[in-house]
């Protein structure tokens, strides 16, 4: 359903005010994300007030969201489209909008603006990096190591190009399973120059190079489907060092008190958000219009930094990041943009992964199969 419809079936008045189309939406609304730490904070932060606020409405959570393009491609096919709203990094937001698989909308006329009458694409600015895309957070796939099991004498990692030094820190690793950040600190830990690294990636040369730096450690290496298993994995000791994203890094050293360091270095950055899924039924539509306007206002998103160091992605949100919600602690310095760990990042870069992640998955699940 495209905006023009979608603006017949709801109005800024309705969305400012949950609930006060209740006769006209649906009474459950499925929502995908990413379950552990982030999803709880989508839950503590926006979905419970919501339901305090709309009596009687059912909130389903499906945990599916790194499957967000595959399963979306399927559903479109069969013509059953059973998700509501879907969280996914900014490069799959992209990949849904060009496929057609999800909605594109005017941000302006669905997302409350500032408090100070700051209009919500102003706000959100460069982070609305598609026109089907609704900001929430910045995060980081980063590296964390097991403090207890360092060698003795040696200086602590400091980050990425670390995963690639077995002789100074010998034992097994933790690595997403799937080329994006693998493949760029592949070549930039091998001496590709920053602004190189893409352009790299475009040339067989370049993704034989990448391949070949991974060989060096790829029979020490455990890959991960989930973020919470390499969390789990340096938890348990069976790995001394690994890749997750930041806020699951977070809760393990702040929130279980796991024997875990952040080593910061090469962190690669992306956004993170929502999308709708296109074609939803009318009153399916409307509740997801009326759900959005209220997580995704300046409020709610600084509410979400209270339980997981993710960045809320409106600029007029980050002044109301304060401290975590139970432990007390002040939650800035523990943001991935924070400055004291942002020296060196790698950002990512999404509309690059939209155009080319289809086939770097396949070259990089058949290199992991040989």
């Amino acid at each position: 359903m495209k905006l023009k419809s979608l603006m017949l079936l709801t109005t800024g008045a309705a969305l400012a005010a949950p609930g006060a189309m209740a006769q006209d939406m649906a009474d459950s609304m499925t929502l995908v994300s990413w379950g552990g730490a982030y999803q709880s904070s989508q839950i503590n932060a926006y979905s419970n007030p919501y339901q305090e606020a709309n009596e009687g409405l059912e909130v389903i959570w499906d945990e599916s969201s790194s499957e967000a393009v595959a399963r979306l491609r399927a559903m479109n096919e069969a013509g059953n489209v059973t998700w509501d709203l879907v969280d996914v990094e900014a490069a799959d937001a992209i990949r849904l909008c060009d496929e057609g698989l999800a909605m594109e909308v005017d941000h302006d006329e669905i997302l409350a603006p500032a408090p100070d009458g700051t209009s919500a694409s102003d706000d959100f600015g460069d982070m609305i990096v598609s026109d089907c895309f609704i900001p929430q957070i910045v995060f980081s796939t980063a590296v964390a190591y097991r403090t207890d099991l360092m060698p003795e004498g040696v200086a602590a990692p400091t980050g990425a190009c670390d995963l690639f030094d077995l002789e100074t820190y010998p034992g097994r690793r933790a690595l997403n399973r799937n080329p994006i950040a693998n493949m760029e600190w592949a070549l930039l830990c091998d001496g590709v120059a920053y602004e190189d690294v893409y352009d790299m990636l475009e040339t067989e040369e370049g993704i034989a190079r990448a391949f070949e730096m991974l060989d060096a450690i790829k029979d020490e290496t455990i890959w991960w489907t989930s973020a919470a298993e390499a969390v789990q994995l340096l938890a348990d000791g069976e790995v001394v060092m690994g890749t997750s994203y930041n806020g699951r890094w977070f809760s393990a050293i702040a929130e279980q008190g796991q024997p875990i360091a952040m080593a910061w270095e090469w962190q690669m950055l992306d956004l993170d958000g929502w999308v709708i899924p296109e074609d939803l039924p009318e009153d399916r539509l409307a509740r997801v219009l009326d759900f959005l306007y209220f997580a995704t206002d300046t409020q709610r998103l600084a509410d979400q930094a209270a339980y997981i160091s993710y960045g809320p992605a409106r600029a007029s949100s980050a002044p109301l990041v304060g401290n975590h919600a139970t432990l007390g602690i002040p939650m800035a310095p523990h943001m991935p943009t924070d400055p004291a760990n942002a020296e060196n990042t790698f950002v990512n870069n999404y509309n690059w992964w939209a155009d080319y992640r289809d086939d770097l998955d396949s070259r990089f699940q058949a290199w992991l199969a040989q």
